[in-house]
């Protein structure tokens, strides 16, 4: 396989994928541009060896082209931070973008708009009626579909090779994300270093483990963890439940949970993932106290208890101190370490020490040699937050990517790649 440290981009056109897709306030100020300087790496590779990157992304969910959503706002910071000046085609698949891709000079960047303006990125139908008939639904996406691949073979045709730096993007089967790849030879299509490094991060932790092995869940349903959990149990020694799913799983055991949230339709199925785990020997960890308030604010008043003796009209927002302890020693015990999601609502002040002893745990087992890698929103928000990004070994920008990766799913962003 191409690796992009070994490819010479000189006098080569590189159609690039990334994912810009940034947070901007109301004036279109980027808020956060850690995704933008994720792919400088990559982007500066390919300038350096006298090559012009094409880069495409997507901003936000657009129906449709629209300001809100045009990457023009974001084509000042790109520009100053490649320290180029990176020209800009108003419609990936306009006239401009021809003809701008066509003239690229070495050492030159150029910007296409929103890729998601057209509904061939995604390849689906847009503008049904609610109403719309199944025939009429099969239709739309048939014609979809069809016109998606002169979408895609247009885009590949603006350049000589094919660079995926988009990991976050890489569970989805778009145009620009996997599609594209067809449309070059093994030795002209490859992952950016971000990609690069991301990959390498999923399969070290699912396929090359040093033990004992510990993940931690967080998060608010086991609903939307379930394949994940039941992929971990064949990999995992030890399994931390974290988070909102804390009550679901108290709750199944015939705890007392007040007013704290909790999935009564998946009681069930916590006690049925705590057999699973007890007969795959991993040790199941969960919380035996709770840090509660009497309202969901900042400002509520608080206390500790037990996790199965919440009272009524109190609600748990965060681990208590015992199974800050608990989770600490077996964090600072593990060899590999998976951290998707915090223990509470760490986005209050006041319910943010049980995120950050976690995280201060994981740190400490990295230091001791451990190999940790953090993803998900939460948990990557959470160790900015709290200054300990540095400090573990990887932290994934993937979210839904490198949660369908763990539950071992194939990503088609890879796939397309590695050519299976």
């Amino acid at each position: 396989m191409q690796t992009i440290e070994k490819y010479n981009f000189a006098g080569k056109k590189a159609f690039v994928r990334v994912d810009f897709n940034v947070p901007l306030d109301e004036n279109f100020n980027i808020t956060d541009d850690t995704r933008i300087r994720a792919a400088l790496p990559t982007l500066k590779k390919i300038l350096a060896d006298g090559g012009s990157p094409i880069i495409g992304s997507h901003l936000g969910r657009p129906k449709g082209p629209t300001d809100k959503f045009s990457l023009k706002h974001i084509l000042g910071h790109v520009s100053e931070l490649l320290g180029v000046n990176v020209e800009f085609a108003n419609d990936c698949m306009g006239e401009e973008a021809v003809t701008k891709s066509a003239n690229l000079k070495p050492g030159q960047a150029l910007l296409l708009e929103n890729l998601r303006f057209y509904a061939e990125e995604e390849g689906k139908p847009r503008g049904l009626a609610e109403d719309a008939s199944d025939e009429e639904k099969a239709a739309a996406k048939k014609a979809v579909k069809s016109s998606q691949k002169e979408f895609t073979k247009k885009l590949a045709s603006y350049a000589d090779c094919y660079v995926n730096d988009a990991f976050g993007t890489a569970h989805r089967a778009h145009a620009s994300t996997a599609l594209i790849a067809e449309y070059f030879d093994a030795d002209n299509k490859m992952f950016g270093y971000l990609m690069e490094k991301e990959v390498n991060a999923v399969e070290k932790i699912l396929n090359d483990i040093n033990r004992p092995f510990t993940a931690i869940m967080g998060g608010s349903k086991v609903s939307s963890k379930i394949e994940i959990i039941e992929n971990l149990l064949n990999k995992v020694d030890n399994l931390i439940i974290a988070g909102g799913m804390t009550y679901t799983f108290t709750k199944a055991q015939g705890g007392k949970i007040g007013n704290s949230i909790v999935e009564n339709d998946k009681l069930d199925l916590a006690i049925d993932l705590m057999k699973k785990a007890e007969e795959k020997g991993v040790k199941l960890v969960l919380a035996v106290d709770a840090k509660i308030a009497d309202s969901f604010s900042n400002d509520a008043k608080t206390d500790f208890c037990k996790v199965n003796e919440i009272p009524d009209g109190w609600e748990g927002l965060d681990i208590g101190p015992e199974t800050e302890k608990i989770f600490s020693d077996v964090i600072k015990e593990s060899k590999t370490i998976l951290w998707n999601g915090p223990t509470g609502v760490f986005e209050f002040e006041n319910f943010t020490h049980g995120t950050r002893t976690v995280g201060e745990a994981v740190v400490e087992a990295t230091k001791k040699g451990a190999f940790s890698l953090v993803g998900g929103g939460d948990s990557v928000a959470a160790v900015n937050k709290f200054g300990l990004a540095d400090g573990v070994s990887y932290v994934s920008t993937g979210g839904g990517a490198l949660l369908e990766a763990i539950e071992g799913k194939t990503l088609p962003g890879i796939a397309a790649i590695r050519g299976y």
